[in-house]
């Protein structure tokens, strides 16, 4: 598997989803190597291939990559995805980190009690209407895509991040068109189209199993709260 990219993690989402997707977009063909166990994660530690002791992990390149920021501008700045120039980078990194705080707490929700799912659900769609999502439909009231006039890896991590909303708060783009047609955009794109057809290697919700198998591949006991 030395030539090929080869991502380590949990047979779910996470944050290894953002990754996929980009790679997706790039047209670049992937292997994954499941975690299920908590002696696959010793081996990994034992190893020397988790720099900070966490997961994603990628293998691409002759390099095993980890944390997730690193490992998605790696890759966006390989198959030019990270804008012509310095400034067109500054912006696409504040999009994206946007973006990712907003995945971070819909990540959470399956590892969440579930008397605090309705608060953290009423939290998530009030900054998501409120501080996130204005913003990409002022970005979006003229340009196609969100930076350069080109694709990026900005675009990507929207398009990911609105459909993690829609599955959650279904019609909560009725306030926000242009958002709304940037995504219907994108998801016409052959590669984009490919991703989101069943059998890709995308991703679906996060379940039961998915939780539990986190659970035990940390060797964690009590449920993980941010």
């Amino acid at each position: 598997m030395a030539d090929k990219v080869v991502l380590h993690y949990f047979n779910g989402r996470g944050k290894m989803e953002s990754i996929r997707w980009l790679l997706a977009v790039a047209e670049v063909e992937f292997e994954e190597v499941h975690l299920a166990t908590h002696e696959q994660y010793e081996q990994l530690l034992s190893d020397g291939d988790l720099m900070f002791q966490q997961v994603p992990m990628v293998e691409i390149d002759g390099m095993k990559l980890v944390q997730t920021r690193a490992i998605l501008n790696y890759i966006a700045e390989k198959y030019n995805l990270h804008g012509k120039d310095l400034q067109d980078r500054a912006r696409i990194n504040m999009y994206c980190e946007g973006l990712m705080d907003l995945m971070e707490m819909m990540m959470m929700l399956p590892f969440t009690p579930p008397a605090d799912v309705k608060t953290k659900l009423d939290n998530i769609h009030t900054k998501a209407t409120g501080r996130y999502l204005p913003v990409f439909e002022k970005a979006l009231s003229g340009p196609v895509y969100l930076v350069g006039g080109k694709l990026s890896c900005a675009d990507v991590a929207l398009l990911e991040c609105s459909l993690m909303l829609e599955e959650k708060f279904p019609g909560i783009f009725s306030q926000f068109p242009n958002t709304k047609s940037f995504q219907g955009r994108m998801t016409r794109r052959p590669a984009i189209n490919k991703f989101l057809q069943p059998g890709s290697k995308r991703k679906p919700q996060p379940d039961e199993i998915y939780v539990k198998t986190v659970m035990a591949v940390f060797n964690l006991t009590a449920p993980i709260i941010r």
